[in-house]
């Protein structure tokens, strides 16, 4: 672990079982050993998820049926999640995004579909003050060190 900061609690929404990027990001997220994933939303399907939850050792009061619930259940935590990685297809990214930046919590993507639903992510990200951005999960260090910027969004 490194020794600027304790590890970042992360939560990840999709990825679960038979998702290919959810394991990259995961292994991105481990690189540098900043991150410690302690809660999913791991597949739209509550079986899988808690599957999926199981397989990767996460604790079963921490394995979400939802990205709604996993926002609302995490954020009244002590011990919540910090960030969120969203791995999910790009027609959920927006609509993750909204409920974990309304819920206070950090966040890894989206990628949006249009200049509106850009925007209004950007007017979200002003509103809520938390960090926002898209980063390649090859390369964990940009996720590591923009969580203790005071980044704004890029869309102004």
């Amino acid at each position: 672990m490194s020794s600027r900061f304790e590890s970042i609690r992360l939560g990840m929404v999709g990825g679960g079982q038979g998702a290919f990027i959810g394991a990259v990001h995961r292994i991105a997220a481990r690189m540098d050993n900043d991150f410690v994933l302690v809660a999913g939303a791991l597949s739209s399907d509550p079986a899988r998820a808690k599957a999926s939850a199981a397989e990767l050792g996460l604790d079963p009061q921490r394995s979400y049926s939802s990205y709604a619930e996993m926002a609302k259940a995490e954020a009244k935590r002590p011990d919540g999640i910090e960030a969120v990685a969203i791995v999910t297809p790009n027609n959920v990214h927006v609509l993750a995004a909204k409920a974990f930046l309304e819920a206070g919590i950090f966040c890894d993507k989206p990628l949006v579909t249009s200049l509106a639903e850009a925007k209004k992510l950007a007017a979200l990200v002003e509103k809520t003050g938390k960090v926002l951005l898209k980063r390649r999960p090859s390369a964990p260090g940009p996720l590591t060190a923009l969580p203790r910027l005071d980044y704004r969004s890029p869309f102004n």
